[in-house]
């Protein structure tokens, strides 16, 4: 069939015809591309002559065209709007990549053909480039032997299914799992517009009337904070908990029997668990020092988390549940700082947000402008297109927004290049950022929360990332690099969120148009500790159920998924009932099937960066273009060109300090 994925296309940036594009589209072009790298690598394995960088890395590094190509289209597109015909072939096209990524990597003429390129005379991204490579090798398996090697295939299939049924069954379960109010009354406490929202959900979901309260991934649903009775805010905490234990949706076995899996492998690639087989590629030491910092952070955070329960119920004057917290906190901080978040949704319009707080950020300290196109194919309605221009006016890449929750949609917000920047190919970028944003009824704005605005600037951050990648090789570019420093870069763009200078020009009234009322910006720098111990040990809980799950040695087993969850976060000296984790294991997309196994941890380690590199903005002049180039030419840009932690050291002058982070979430002695 004529497949558009088979050759690059001709629309503006390489931008996949997604108006075209169907399931099939995706599964032939994987297929295809699979036979055209096999032929490639076999030209390099059977060339003559002794192996050089240019005769054997660099064409490895750029084969595999036809398929990056039609993989990233469909990545990008699978988690976005996962119709059921997306889904069913998502199946097969994971377990074609998974077997041709064995083959590849446990080739044993292709690995000793690139081991034997001379490292002598190679330097920069070219000695990166061997390094990275070989390295992926190794961690492959490329040095498994026999019957292990047989093994090591069946598991990673094996894995590879279990993940696709994990994250389906997710999907249908936080559909299937939300909330279904008859009576207005039950919503007591939600906005016109949160009210419009829910009603056109029943509708959407083929309700005849009532109001629909949908999930998003995290234990922590936004809407906990407004509900005034506690009886909805209940079942709607319960009804996120809950999600994957049991019925035709649940997970817990699924998720076990992977960190099961995982840990055999580990085993087979000489590691004790499966969690010192993925740090053995991050920025971290070791297992032992991502433990030792937990430890570190984490009576700190209950203590603090403790703290703020009690205000909480000296407060209510009564039992403060978990499904009660957010609501109270809300209710603490109007009081003790005079600020009442909920209420400043009006002044947080998401377009503004957009185009006058994320967009004119970058502006101010990269030069770039960002103009919306509606001349290209998108995969849904809702997505929007912008190009970004470099300040001289040159082409950088293409930015899309998808905004808002739909059934098709896993949760959460992410990132996702469908085009990288690489040099070889004269590629400019295609970035992709994803939310779940409650979709305002028609006609009506969408108004954002204070943490919706902050996660606007999170994923641009990792947006821009991308943008300004200046690599050479696919291996090297963009936000290819370790897990525990791809948060690094958008977790700073946070700090931009609530920069006076920016704030004054998009948080304007959705009606009047006013700005936001004077001391308002002080009142939440005063309330910024409020509510860290809940945000700190929540999250730190999530981090050591991951670990937790990917400690387990080759041959235990778990024989009951929630009894090892409560009994790992007690033995850590967590609370699950004072403070759930921010993911269960029945909803742990991030670690199940998101790429983050062993790796949750990463964003506390990033934060690290992160907290030493805002102090840098600041000691510099913060929102200045100087400060924004330095950061584009040594570190955005850079990618895995060379040792992140390098680019890091290049931008701040010295190794990264931990206190910046402890004053930051209110954990100094």
């Amino acid at each position: 069939m004529s497949n558009p994925l088979r050759e690059p296309s001709l629309l503006p940036f390489g931008m996949p015809d997604y108006a075209v594009l169907t399931a099939e589209h995706y599964l032939e072009a994987v297929t295809a591309g699979i036979r055209e790298q096999e032929a490639e690598v076999q030209a390099i394995t059977t060339a003559a002559g002794e192996p050089t960088f240019e005769n054997t890395l660099v064409p490895y590094a750029l084969s595999g065209e036809t398929l990056r190509r039609a993989l990233q289209a469909f990545y990008n597109v699978k988690p976005s709007h996962g119709t059921d015909d997306l889904l069913d072939a998502a199946a097969e096209i994971q377990s074609l990549v998974t077997e041709h990524h064995d083959a590849l990597h446990l080739n044993a003429d292709l690995y000793a053909r690139l081991a034997a390129v001379d490292a002598g005379d190679l330097a920069g991204e070219d000695a990166r480039l061997r390094e990275e490579i070989l390295r992926a090798f190794r961690h492959a398996g490329a040095d498994v032997q026999g019957t292990d090697r047989r093994r090591l295939k069946e598991l990673n299939a094996e894995l590879t299914q279990l993940g696709s049924t994990y994250s389906r069954k997710l999907l249908a379960g936080q559909n299937a799992a939300a909330v279904h109010f008859e009576d207005l009354v039950d919503l007591t406490g939600l906005s016109e517009s949160d009210v419009a929202s829910a009603a056109q959900a029943a509708v959407d979901a083929g309700y005849d009337g009532g109001y629909l309260l949908t999930l998003v991934l995290p234990t922590g649903q936004p809407l906990l904070d407004r509900l005034t009775q506690a009886s909805s805010r209940k079942r709607l905490f319960e009804a996120s908990v809950t999600r994957g234990q049991a019925g035709e949706h649940a997970t817990l076995d699924i998720a076990r029997r992977m960190a099961e899996l995982r840990a055999e492998r580990a085993g087979i690639l000489g590691y004790s668990n499966h969690a010192e087989y993925v740090i053995d590629a991050q920025t971290a030491p070791n297992l032992e020092a991502v433990r030792d910092q937990l430890a570190t952070l984490i009576p700190r955070a209950v203590e603090n988390a403790r703290a703020e329960h009690l205000a909480l119920e000296q407060y209510a004057g009564l039992p403060v549940h978990a499904w009660d917290w957010a609501y109270y906190s809300g209710l603490v901080k109007q009081e003790r700082y005079d600020l009442d978040q909920a209420a400043l949704r009006p002044w947080f319009e998401l377009n503004q947000v957009l185009e006058h707080g994320v967009f004119e950020a970058a502006r101010r300290l990269y030069g770039i402008t960002c103009h919306e196109r509606f001349d290209l194919p998108v995969y849904h309605p809702d997505v929007r297109v912008w190009e970004v221009r470099n300040g001289d006016g040159s082409a950088l890449g293409l930015y899309l927004g998808d905004f808002f929750a739909r059934a098709t949609k896993a949760g959460g917000a992410w990132m996702n290049s469908i085009r990288d920047g690489i040099g070889a190919f004269g590629e400019l970028p295609v970035v992709t950022n994803n939310f779940n944003y409650a979709p305002p009824a028609p006609g009506t704005p969408s108004l954002l929360s204070l943490d919706e605005v902050r996660t606007l600037f999170h994923e641009f951050g990792h947006a821009l990332h991308g943008l300004f990648s200046e690599a050479r090789y696919p291996q090297l570019a963009g936000t290819h690099v370790p897990r525990d420093f791809v948060e690094y870069p958008s977790q700073v763009n946070e700090m931009w969120a609530l920069h006076p200078e920016l704030v004054a020009g998009y948080a304007r009234h959705v009606e009047t148009g006013a700005a936001l009322p004077d001391g308002t910006l002080e009142k939440i720098e005063a309330a910024a500790l409020w509510g860290e111990g809940y945000a700190t040990t929540e999250y730190l809980s999530a981090a050591v159920l991951d670990l937790a799950w990917h400690s387990l040695g080759p041959g235990e087993t778990v024989e009951d998924p929630l009894a090892f969850e409560d009994e790992a976060l007690r033995d850590a000296g967590l609370d699950p009932d004072l403070v759930p984790s921010r993911y269960r294991t029945g909803y742990f997309k991030h670690i199940f099937d998101g790429g983050y196994a062993a790796g949750y941890y990463s964003y506390i380690w990033s934060e690290i960066l992160d907290a030493d590199t805002v102090d840098w903005f600041t000691e510099n002049g913060g929102l200045q273009r100087a400060c924004g180039d330095e950061f584009r030419s040594q570190l955005l840009s850079r990618g895995n060109t060379r040792d992140p932690m390098d680019s890091f050291r290049a931008v701040r002058g010295r190794d990264p300090r931990v206190e910046p982070l402890l004053i930051r979430r209110g954990l100094t002695d």
